[in-house]
């Protein structure tokens, strides 16, 4: 008597294979929902400045745009992340994607009635920033909630796609639309919120139970739960340095760039390097997983990070940078996946929103520590000695890490429910 008839005596059967995901509807309707409003932001990150800069003339304003935006999504980042783990997820984003959406659409109502006040702009990058804070753990949540377990690192490597492809078309397309009109791009980001609205309307997807009592941890508890895992925290730390030093780069290197005599249109086309990387490197997800643990996987792509600020010092110049960016940037799908795999296999549900908002909050603060520092030492050094500087503080802080044996010998968790927090394994 074979296996399969025994369990058939047995009145059991083995259950049935999950729905592929191109045809999850739940999963693709999210998927596509939220394609369009992570390019409805991408466009806006760019049309926004330039919209100021027309108005005002004044590169210090496009720049307070960006400033208050991230600043809103900083300090709403664990409120947000606390709500994720405590309210109906479908009510907050359907509440969140209508007041961005709003937001949106007042830009080009104001251009038609006349022109829009810096003052009405900035509360409009305080908006955004705000349900950015409020959507993204949700987001996260929910596009995973709808697939099998074992689905889940294809259906990341699919996110990420998502992501760079955002990533690489928005900032062309605002530009080829806020030459069409100025109002024409915040209505494409206006209509791309409105897909997202209707994508979150029409699927349905867990939330949590309606607690009987607050929490045991409050909104900090995720931050507690990155600082115990001997394996999220040194993760972390070393992605926060890539942030840090990845967001000091660009400045030194643009200035390098022009420098040298490469067009504002040359910059562009190298620095968008990473972006086509990652893209690329959606595809490369699987294999590098199977070729190395997380811990190993991310001091390799970290470490091939260290070079990459002495590419413009380089012959070649743009092409070298751009060929340089790709390379790190193929890398990084890959760590993205794996940090989504150690939250989502290690952490229990009801602690998953407030782990997601605190690892978020963590790597975003690197980034404008990161843009800062690199106007400090361009006022104090030349741009290739800044680079040179950046290599350098790259290779010491991932010293410690390459030591750490935990890092080195982490393996893939194979866990897949809620167990212990990763601070007890």
């Amino acid at each position: 008597m074979t296996e399969h008839t025994t369990a058939a005596a047995d009145g059991q059967s083995d259950p049935p294979p999950p729905v592929p995901l191109r045809r999850n509807l739940p999963f693709q309707a999210l998927w596509i929902g939220q394609s369009c409003a992570t390019l409805g932001m991408r466009i806006g990150d760019t049309a926004f400045p330039l919209l100021v800069l027309a108005l005002t003339g004044s590169s210090t304003a496009a720049g307070a745009f960006g400033a208050v935006e991230m600043a809103a999504t900083l300090l709403l980042g664990v409120h947000g992340g606390s709500i994720a783990d405590r309210r109906d997820r479908r009510r907050v984003l359907l509440v969140a994607d209508t007041a961005r959406l709003l937001a949106l659409a007042s830009i080009p109502a104001a251009l038609a009635l006349g022109r829009p006040s810096l003052v009405h702009l900035l509360v409009v990058a305080a908006v955004i920033g705000a349900t950015a804070a409020y959507t993204g753990p949700i987001r996260l949540l929910a596009l995973r909630s709808v697939v099998a377990p074992e689905q889940l690192p294809q259906a990341l490597a699919q996110d990420e796609a998502r992501m760079s492809g955002a990533a690489l078309a928005g900032p062309p397309l605002a530009g080829f639309l806020f030459g069409l009109g100025r109002s024409v791009p915040f209505l494409g980001a206006a209509f791309a919120s409105l897909l997202s609205l209707v994508s979150a309307l029409v699927v349905r997807f867990p939330s949590p139970a309606v607690p009987r009592r607050r929490e045991k941890g409050g909104a900090l508890a995720g931050f507690r739960v990155l600082a115990a895992s001997p394996l999220l925290r040194p993760a972390l730390a070393v992605l926060l340095v890539i942030n840090l030093t990845g967001a000091a780069l660009l400045l030194p290197v643009m200035v390098l760039l022009r420098e040298h005599g490469t067009s504002s249109g040359g910059i562009g086309l190298a620095l968008a390097g990473e972006a086509v990387g990652a893209l690329a490197g959606t595809l490369l997800v699987s294999r590098l997983h199977r070729l190395a643990g997380p811990g190993v996987l991310l001091l390799a792509v970290a470490w091939t990070a260290v070079p990459v600020p002495l590419a413009p010092l380089l012959p070649g110049g743009a092409v070298t940078v751009f060929v340089a960016l790709f390379a790190v940037g193929a890398g990084v799908p890959a760590l993205r996946v794996m940090l989504d795999l150690l939250v989502f296999r290690q952490v229990p549900d009801e602690l998953r929103g407030r782990v997601i908002a605190a690892t978020v909050t963590l790597l975003t603060a690197g980034m404008p520590a990161g843009a800062f520092a690199a106007g400090l030492l361009l006022d104090h050094l030349s741009p290739a000695v800044a680079l040179a500087s950046i290599a350098g503080v790259l290779a010491a802080a991932l010293l410690p890490a390459t030591t750490s044996r935990t890092l080195r010998r982490a393996a893939w968790p194979v866990r897949t429910v809620p167990g212990p927090l990763p601070g007890q394994i």
